[in-house]
This record gives structure tokens, C-alpha cells and sequence, in this order.
């Protein structure tokens, strides 16, 4: 039998068996990780901005071939085919809808009223404080240890005041890779977390093994935040190519990149009007320079080149701090049953007070 502290809110309003939730990672999260993990009992995730319509839904129904279990899609909201990608999900019944910007308001209360939990990703108090007025019914904070874009914030100074500040079930993220750090958000007041790069490392990943034997050889100290890449901060491994960025602040000449963009508008079905008017508004209001917008447009290509085509030498490898303490490749099934296991001996330890690393007398 589980541990009690080990089914929390989020258990209850995912329907899943462990508080544990696998993120929606771009050109990673596919059907079979997705499914493996609401297999193993947490909440598996797909990442549909990388996706056309149509594949979204033959993911969403290969999820559903695969398990049972409860899943949930990552979306962007400011996709043009929004509105139809919220339909697939109420007519397909997914129970979670994620989001890594603000959904805003009508979109929270549309998946709402048909039984859809939406949980966006905060990386800051007052942004936990906006979506929550929105009627979301969970949210994720995400630490700066975690991978991709990422904000400032520690996680562990993060959480607790995310935690204080809402009403809803918070997951925790960045930094946690098993069951020792599950407990550890627990007791800031989390309702579980969420992993990503743990989970990009195991065997029912699609990403490249020579790709992975790259993210199974970086250190804790092996990654870097750069603005470099996309104008927005994101942590990756840190490679020649990602150095040259930060030195150089130029990865590719405009033409190419804009190549690059038109090619991942075609591979998502994104209109050009919608290219040009995310451009716009990117260069508005983070004040990017064109240079640094073709950079952004350009971005998904190249992390898809070395997540998907397995090119190295693209060197655009997203991962969370946590990289450095993970050596292997279990396969999903045996990571969510061990992390499970870990946490239910810390809790026991804790119970007894034993384990503290200092023998009686010695306080």
C-alpha cells in the first residue's frame, strides 16, 4: 500500500495513482513516453507544439490504444489552430490541458466548462497569482534549475512562495530526478512534480542513444542559461556551438535562419501570418533586434535537428540541472516505481527519526 503522504490534490484531480508528471517536452514527449508514463501510474504529457493538427490526433488516439489511463496535451496558446486543438481535447476527452505561457482567461474557462484541468507554468509568485485568478486548477512552478526556458528563481525559494500565494494543487519543477526530491517538495507544500529531462532519459524516450550518452556524460555543472539562442532564457547543455552563441551572439546568417522558420512552419502547420505576427511580437515586447527574432523563429528547427535527427553538431540540447545526477536508462515503469519507493523510505525515515547522519549525543 502507498504511503498516505504520497496521494495528494493532484492524484485526485489528474486521477492518477502517483503525484508524478511527466512534462510536455517539445520533439521528446510522444505517444510512447506519454502513455508509458499514465501506464506507470503518474501523468504522462504530450507536447503538441511541434505538432501538426493532424498529428496531435493520431497522437492523442495512439495514447489511447496504448493505456487507459488518464494523459494530458502541452499546448500553445497562441497557435492559430487553438480553438480546434481545445476541441480535440474536450471531444477526446484528455483530462489535463498544460500550458508553458498564460493561457488566459477564456481559454481556461472554455476547457473548464467541458471537465479539462488546465495547469500553465509559473516561474515566479506573481504569475501564479494572475493564472490562478483565471480559475486554473493546477500549476506547475518551474525552479531555474529546470531545462528549456526558465526563470531566475531557485526552485527551493520558488515553490514555498508559490505554494502560499494560490489555492490550487502545485507541482513542483526543476532540479528533482527521484524519490528524495519528491518528498523534499512535499514538504515545501507541493501536491508532487514534474520532470522533464528524468524522464527524456529513459528507454521509452525517442531521443537518439547518442543524444542521450550526451546528457548521461554532463555534469551538474555542465549546463548553461543563455538568451542567446531564442532571446528568452534557456538552459541547455553547454556545447561549442552553445559558447560560440554566448560569445558571438550569432548562430546563422538571417537567410538561413529564416529557411529554418519557414521549415518549422510547414512541419506545424503554422501560417505565415502567424510567423510574422509572433515575430512582431516578440521584437514589440522583449525588445529583440531582428537578428535575435530570426534566431527565436529559427530555435524549434534547430533543437529538433539534435533531439529528433540525432546532429550533434547543431549542439542544442535542453535539459534541467538535474542531468548531472542521472547515470542510466531505466525504462519508465521501473523509474516512477523506484521513485515511488524512494519516497516512501524517506517518509518512513523521517517518521522515525532515524538517518539524520549524526549519532545519538552528537546534536
Amino acid at each position: 500500500m502507498t504511503h498516505p503522504a504520497l496521494h495528494t490534490a493532484a492524484c485526485d484531480l489528474f486521477g492518477v495513482q502517483y503525484p508524478i508528471v511527466q512534462t510536455g517536452m517539445g520533439w521528446v514527449a510522444g505517444a510512447r513516453l506519454t502513455s508509458a508514463t499514465s501506464a506507470a501510474g503518474g501523468l504522462g504529457i504530450l507536447a503538441s507544439a511541434t505538432m501538426t493538427f493532424e498529428q496531435l490526433t493520431d497522437a492523442v488516439h495512439e495514447v489511447r490504444e496504448r493505456t487507459d489511463r488518464p494523459f494530458g496535451v502541452n499546448l500553445r496558446a497562441d497557435q492559430d489552430d487553438i480553438s480546434e486543438r481545445i476541441e480535440l481535447l474536450i471531444r477526446e476527452r484528455v483530462r489535463v490541458a498544460s500550458f508553458a505561457q498564460a493561457p488566459g482567461e477564456r481559454l481556461v474557462k472554455q476547457l473548464r466548462d467541458a471537465g479539462v484541468a488546465t495547469m500553465p507554468t509559473v516561474g515566479a509568485p506573481r504569475h501564479a497569482e494572475k493564472v490562478a485568478a483565471w480559475g486554473v486548477d493546477a500549476l506547475i512552478a518551474q525552479g531555474a534549475e529546470g531545462g528549456g526556458h526558465t526563470g531566475t528563481i531557485p526552485t527551493s525559494l520558488l515553490l514555498p512562495q508559490v505554494v502560499d500565494s494560490v489555492d490550487v494543487p502545485v507541482l513542483a519543477a526543476g532540479g528533482f530526478t527521484d524519490g528524495r526530491g519528491l518528498t523534499a517538495a512535499l514538504a515545501w507544500g507541493a501536491a508532487g512534480v514534474a520532470m522533464g529531462t528524468r524522464f527524456l532519459l529513459t528507454k521509452e524516450s525517442t531521443v537518439p542513444n547518442t543524444v542521450k550518452d550526451v546528457y548521461l556524460g554532463t555534469a551538474v555543472t555542465g549546463t548553461v542559461v543563455t538568451k542567446r539562442i531564442d532571446g528568452y532564457p534557456q538552459r541547455v547543455i553547454r556545447t561549442d556551438v552553445v559558447d560560440h552563441l554566448e560569445h558571438s551572439g550569432r548562430m546563422t546568417s538571417l537567410p538561413r535562419a529564416l529557411r529554418n522558420a519557414l521549415g518549422f512552419r510547414k512541419l506545424t502547420g503554422t501560417s505565415l501570418r502567424a510567423l510574422v505576427r509572433e515575430g512582431l511580437a516578440m521584437k514589440r515586447k522583449e525588445g529583440l533586434t531582428w537578428s535575435q527574432v530570426a534566431m527565436a523563429a529559427n530555435a524549434p528547427m534547430l533543437t529538433k535537428a539534435t533531439m529528433v535527427d540525432g546532429r550533434l553538431e547543431t549542439g542544442i540540447l535542453p535539459t534541467g540541472q538535474g542531468v548531472g545526477a542521472i547515470d542510466e536508462l531505466p525504462t519508465v515503469a521501473e523509474l516512477v516505481a523506484r521513485i515511488v519507493d524512494e519516497a516512501e523510505q524517506t517518509l518512513t525515515r523521517l517518521e522515525k527519526g532515524t538517518g539524520t547522519g549524526m549519532d545519538k549525543g552528537e546534536a
